[in-house]
């Protein structure tokens, strides 16, 4: 089953790959996916969202102004293994589709599960971006994942 709320908040390091880090104020409390939405944004290839639809607003909890010009992992939640986005950016960087579950972390603390798919923009032959489309996971693969992530991060 997923996390339950505590009520708790606990202030977590955040490390990126680019030797940036931020402490986050995190809570065990869980946005439900609203159905029937996809949330859309769009990167350069370094990851900077250069678009943000009304659905990835709202859930991230972030203003447009707060999302655009920003790097997309300002969302890792630190129970998310670097192994995983490792296996995305290994990914996309051959030019390929990538699909996961991800669970990400709202501005508010809360968290929110995805199913992913990145898709790597090309025009005229060059790499211009990426293009992430979110949907609504089920709750037995975001069970799945939570299990998998947990042995992954364990390991590091």
């Amino acid at each position: 089953m997923s996390e339950q709320d505590t009520g708790e908040v606990r202030n977590v390091e955040i490390k990126y790959f680019d030797g940036t880090a931020r402490t986050a104020a995190i809570t065990d409390r869980e946005v439900p996916y609203p159905d029937g939405k996809l949330i859309v944004s769009r990167t350069d290839p370094q990851g900077i969202i250069t678009h943000a639809n009304q659905a990835f607003i709202d859930m991230s909890g972030y203003s447009e102004e707060e999302l655009i010009g920003i790097n997309h992992y300002i969302l890792r939640h630190p129970d998310m293994p670097a192994i995983a986005f490792k296996g995305l950016w290994d990914t996309i960087d051959q030019g390929t589709k990538w699909n996961g579950y991800v669970k990400n972390l709202r501005k508010d603390g809360a968290y929110y599960w995805v199913k992913a798919t990145v898709i790597p923009n090309i025009r005229n032959g060059k790499l211009v971006g990426y293009t992430s489309v979110r949907r609504k996971p089920s709750r037995s693969k975001i069970e799945e994942s939570e299990a998998l992530y947990k042995t992954l991060l364990a390991e590091e």
